[in-house]
């Protein structure tokens, strides 16, 4: 009597899968080929988006949303929102000018007080959630109501006005001009540093995401946070963290529009977290948490600054620029629920 050798099978975990699945796979991948039909359609129908000169415009444009995109892309990974983002940025520049200014103090300790207050703002948020159990949304909420109140209100005690005074004739301001504002031209493209900052950001986001053990708590608390606390990832922390490196990149770009402008209006950056989530989800970030992609915000943010100047070269009605947001909010959320179905199927 003979019997038939049972039929070897591959173990699905190790099996190879072809480059295109792969490639169809990765959250970044909707928001990559829509900046790349968005890059050809104003290539068409703009001229000015074909000037090389024009290049730097853009990219100064994408950087100053891709530096917060970036911390809020892994706050959403984590599982959280910060709607306080974008008054915070107004909370790091107005911060940073009015303590130098009526005190009397050299550029530089404003610059760092600052950043100490825009780290603690980021603090406060994280404690306040995890203390209160509310949802980041509410928490976040509040200190934007807060912030904005608070902008306004000492701004005007201090100033009398609605903006800050200016600060170009104080000690240390040239240096930090040429630290949080400066450019670099090379031949016709004037690149500004905020270009280097976000790149910077952008690979050492991803390279934390994807390659540490701290990347690993990102995606386990945005996932799970009671599963990822039972297997010894410390939640709290992970989350407290978040937070913070929002604060951080904040008081970056707070300092970018203080010392570009040299002065900052108290009524700055409201609404503008709504662009840096929608970058974030744009570029494959789920507004459940536990999936997305750092390089897929930046790639958001590009994208918004692609669009919001070509708008501009094609001579179309600006006004339509917020209905570009919500279209471009539906597609993303669409083909990110598709790419992660895929993603789970590997």
């Amino acid at each position: 009597m003979t019997t038939t050798a049972p039929l070897a099978t591959q173990d699905d975990r190790v099996a190879s899968r072809p480059l295109a699945a792969r490639l169809l796979s990765r959250p970044e991948v909707g928001s990559l080929v829509a900046a790349v039909v968005i890059f050809l359609l104003f290539m068409a129908v703009a001229e000015p988006f074909r000037n090389v000169a024009n290049i730097g415009t853009i990219l100064y444009g994408a950087s100053t949303i891709g530096i917060m995109a970036v911390p809020v892309a892994l706050l959403m990974i984590g599982g959280e929102f910060d709607l306080s983002a974008g008054v915070a940025v107004t909370t790091a520049g107005l911060s940073g000018a009015l303590l130098a200014w009526n005190f009397g103090l050299n550029v530089w300790v404003g610059v760092l007080l600052s950043l100490v207050l825009a780290v603690a703002i980021g603090a406060f948020n994280g404690w306040l959630l995890l203390r209160t159990g509310l949802p980041s949304f509410l928490v976040t909420l509040g200190t934007f109501f807060i912030l904005q109140g608070v902008n306004l209100g000492v701004t005007r005690l201090a100033t009398g006005n609605v903006a800050s005074a200016g600060i170009s004739d104080m000690d240390g301001f040239a240096s930090a001009h040429a630290v949080f504002a400066s450019q670099v031209t090379i031949g016709p493209i004037n690149f500004k540093i905020t270009i280097l900052y976000w790149l910077v950001l952008t690979l050492i986001g991803a390279y934390v995401l994807l390659r540490t053990r701290i990347g690993n708590w990102i995606f386990a608390v945005g996932g799970d946070a009671a599963a990822a606390r039972a297997v010894g990832v410390p939640v709290r922390s992970t989350k407290v963290g978040l937070f913070m490196a929002v604060g951080f990149c904040a008081w970056l770009s707070g300092m970018h529009l203080l010392f570009q402008f040299n002065t900052v209006q108290s009524g700055e950056g409201v609404g503008k977290e709504f662009i840096f989530i929608i970058a974030a989800v744009i570029g494959g970030c789920l507004l459940t948490g536990g999936y997305g992609s750092v390089v897929g915000a930046s790639i958001g943010a590009l994208i918004f600054g692609m669009a919001q100047l070509g708008i501009n070269y094609a001579g179309w009605n600006p006004d339509w620029f917020r209905t570009f947001l919500g279209v471009m909010l539906l597609l993303a959320t669409i083909v990110n629920l598709y790419v992660k179905r895929r993603a789970d199927l590997r």
